[in-house]
Formats: C-alpha cells, sequence, structure tokens
C-alpha cells in the first residue's frame, strides 16, 4: 500500500516541529508507506558501527534519521516561503501548485 505524497525527493523543506524546528534543507528519502523522509542534516542520530573491511576504523557516526511529514512544510521556489501544498490536473497529470502564490511548483 503506498500512499501518496506532497513532498518529493530534493524539495527544499522548513521544519516546522521538533528540536531542529526552523531549520531549512533538501530531503534526502522519502518513505511514503511510512510517512517520513529524511532531510538533509535534520534529526541527527548517532549510530554505532563495527569495524568492516571497508571501514576498517568503525566507531559512533552522525547519520540524518527520519522525520514525520507532518513537520515539515515545502518551501515554494518562486515566493521562497513555507506553503501548504495544492493539487492541479494539467493535460491529463497532476502539478503541484504554491497556496501562498499559486504558481506551479514542478
Amino acid at each position: 500500500m503506498s500512499k501518496s505524497l506532497t513532498i518529493r525527493k530534493g524539495d527544499r523543506v522548513k521544519v516546522i516541529a521538533g528540536k531542529d524546528k526552523g531549520k531549512e534543507s533538501r530531503v534526502l528519502r522519502v518513505y511514503p508507506h511510512k510517512g517520513r523522509l529524511v532531510v538533509e542534516h535534520v534529526n541527527m542520530v548517532k549510530k554505532h558501527q563495527r569495524a568492516t573491511q571497508k571501514q576498517p576504523k568503525g566507531g559512533i557516526l552522525e547519520i540524518e534519521g527520519t522525520i514525520h511529514v507532518s513537520n515539515v512544510m515545502l518551501l515554494c521556489p518562486s515566493c521562497a516561503q513555507a506553503t501548504r501544498v495544492g493539487r492541479k490536473r494539467e493535460g491529463g497529470s497532476r502539478i503541484r501548485v504554491c497556496k501562498q502564490c499559486g504558481k506551479d511548483i514542478d
């Protein structure tokens, strides 16, 4: 069961809740079935890495954890504001629309 999200990989988003509130960054990965995403330099968690042949040193790494999609808002590329996203049908396909300025996001 896959769920459609209004935020996609590569979009710029603003964090509106949580310990990283106010940060603006880019989406690295999207997990639509879980309703979560990975945002660059947001929700950094420590991962204990065992030494392997690829990574002989091992140690404690800091990586981005997932964040719920409801805790971020899309930044409109034209008006540069955090905005809700509308959808519009155009030529048989759906496109995302900024609710602030009304311009297309895609």
